[in-house]
C-alpha cells in the first residue's frame, strides 16, 4: 500500500483550487435514475468514490461517462436493466444507499445491499427506511439486502425525522419528487449538499421548496427531465486546506471557497487567532503570529461545526496554547486518529465522545497509520508542522475524498510526496 511522506518545514504560501463537493456529487449522481433524459454534472471531483458510484449506476443499466479529465460526468438512465445494488459494489462506500429512493420511485422496486464506507460508527439505515415507508414503500431486510417495493406507487406524506440525517433527507427528497401528492419533510438536514441536490432536481423539473431550512416541501410530478448542473465547492476540502496555513503558518488562498459554506468553522478559526478574509476568488487564510489559541469545539449538523472537520481541527489544536476540548456528537467512533497523533508527541485524552487536547510546543515526525478518510488528512496536516519526517500509511482512504493532495500541498510549498508500495 502507498504511503505519504511529509517533512515539516517553513510556512506555506500560494493558492489551492477547491474541487467540487464529493458528498454533493455522490447524491447528485443517483438523481439520474429518476429520469429517462440525460443528466450532466460539471465541476465533479476526481475521486475513487465517484468511480465507485459510476460503477454502481452502470450495474443498474445507466450510462455514465467521465469527460474532461473527470471533471464532467455525463449520465443517462433511459434504459435501466436492474434494480439490484450488489454488495460487492455497495460495501465500498456508504453513499451507495442513495440509489434506494430513486429506484423505488422510478421502478417501483429495489434490492440494495446494506452499505459500507469508513468505520466511524453504525450510521444505520433506520431513518431512510422510516421515510420511504411513510411514502408507501414496503421494505424488508433479508440476507444483508433491503428488499423494497411500492405496489401502488409512492404517495406524498408528512415525514418527521428524529434526527436531521443528510442521507435520509436526500433519499426521501429524491423519492418524493415522483410521488403522487405533496410530501412535507420536517427536521430535514440543512447542509449545502442538500441545497445543491434540490437545485439540480428543480432544474430537472421537480417542484421543491424549503431547501436549506428544516422544512422541505415536495410536490410530486409525473416525470423529470434532463439537466446540466455544476457541483457546489467541497466545504470539507475547503476547511481542510484552510487549516494547512493555520497549522504550518503562512498565507494560502483557497480558490472557489465561499464563506457561507464554512461560517461556523471560520468562527472557530478566528477564535483561535487565525485570520480569514473573503476575496474575489475565494477565501484567504493567514497565520503568522506564533501558536494558535486553544478553543473548544462541538460537532453539530449544519450550520454547526462539521464532524468531517473534527480530525483536522484536532491536528491544529495539538500545538495550540492551552487546553482544548472536542465534543463529537455525530459519530460515536471518530477519535481513531488521536492515538496516531499521540505518536507524534501530541497530548490527547479521550473519554467517550470527548477529547481533551493539551497543546505542545512542537510535534515530532513519526510513522503513523490512517484509520479513515478524515483521519488520514489530519495526520498529513500534523506532519506539515512536525519536526522531521512523518510517514502516513494506509492512504487509500485519502483517495476516496481528496483529489491530488500531494500536488495541491506542494503547490503552496509543502515538502510532501507519495511513495508507491
Amino acid at each position: 500500500m502507498d504511503s505519504i511522506v511529509v517533512t515539516g518545514g517553513g510556512p506555506l504560501q500560494g493558492e489551492i483550487p477547491i474541487a467540487g463537493a464529493k458528498n454533493a456529487c455522490l447524491a447528485l449522481m443517483p438523481a439520474t435514475l429518476l429520469s429517462e433524459e440525460p443528466l450532466t454534472l460539471t465541476n465533479a471531483p476526481r475521486l475513487s468514490d465517484i468511480k465507485t458510484m459510476t460503477t454502481l449506476l452502470q450495474s443498474l443499466g445507466a450510462e455514465a461517462t467521465s469527460l474532461q479529465d473527470g471533471q464532467v460526468l455525463a449520465m443517462s438512465s433511459h434504459d435501466l436493466t436492474s434494480s439490484r445494488a450488489d454488495y460487492d459494489i455497495v460495501r465500498k462506500m456508504r453513499a451507495s444507499n442513495l440509489v434506494l429512493g430513486p429506484l423505488i420511485a422510478r421502478m417501483g422496486h429495489a434490492e440494495v445491499s446494506l452499505p459500507g464506507g469508513c468505520a466511524i460508527g453504525a450510521r444505520p439505515m433506520d431513518l431512510h427506511i422510516f421515510g420511504l415507508e411513510k411514502l408507501g414503500a414496503e421494505i424488508e431486510l433479508s440476507e444483508g439486502y433491503l428488499h423494497a417495493k411500492a405496489p401502488g406507487g409512492l404517495k406524498g406524506a408528512q415525514i418527521d425525522l428524529d434526527f436531521a440525517s443528510v442521507g435520509a433527507t436526500e433519499n426521501i427528497v429524491m423519492a418524493a419528487t415522483l410521488a403522487k401528492g405533496t410530501t412535507v419533510l420536517t427536521n430535514a438536514a440543512r447542509e449545502p449538499e442538500i441545497v445543491d441536490l434540490v437545485r439540480c432536481l428543480r432544474a430537472m423539473g421537480a417542484e421543491i421548496d424549503g431547501e436549506g431550512t428544516s422544512r422541505i416541501e415536495i410536490q410530486g410530478v409525473d416525470r423529470l427531465g434532463g439537466a446540466t448542473h455544476q457541483v457546489v465547492a467541497d466545504r470539507i476540502e475547503l476547511g481542510t486546506y484552510m487549516l494547512a496555513p493555520a497549522i504550518a503558518g503562512g498565507e494560502v488562498e483557497c480558490l472557489g471557497g465561499r464563506m457561507e459554506l464554512v461560517e461556523s468553522f471560520v468562527g472557530k478559526l478566528n477564535e483561535a487567532g487565525i485570520e480569514v478574509e473573503e476575496t474575489k476568488r475565494g477565501l484567504k487564510v493567514t497565520h503568522t503570529n506564533g501558536r494558535p489559541k486553544a478553543i473548544d469545539v462541538t460537532t453539530e449538523p449544519f450550520p454547526g461545526f462539521p464532524t468531517d472537520l473534527q480530525a483536522q481541527m484536532m491536528a491544529m489544536l495539538c500545538t495550540a496554547e492551552g487546553s482544548s476540548q472536542l465534543n463529537e456528537t455525530i459519530f460515536e467512533n471518530r477519535f481513531m486518529h488521536a492515538p496516531e497523533l499521540t505518536r507524534m508527541g501530541a497530548e490527547i485524552e479521550v473519554q467517550g465522545g470527548m477529547a481533551t487536547v493539551t497543546g505542545v510546543d512542537k510535534l515530532r515526525g513519526a510513522p503513523v497509520m490512517a484509520t479513515d478518510l478524515r483521519a488520514s488528512i489530519s495526520l498529513i496536516l500534523a506532519g506539515l508542522a512536525a519536526e522531521g519526517e512523518t510517514v502516513v500509511s494506509r492512504v487509500y482512504h485519502l483517495d476516496r475524498g481528496y483529489e491530488h493532495v500531494v500536488r495541491k500541498l506542494r503547490g503552496v510549498g509543502a515538502q510532501i510526496e507519495r511513495v508507491k508500495a
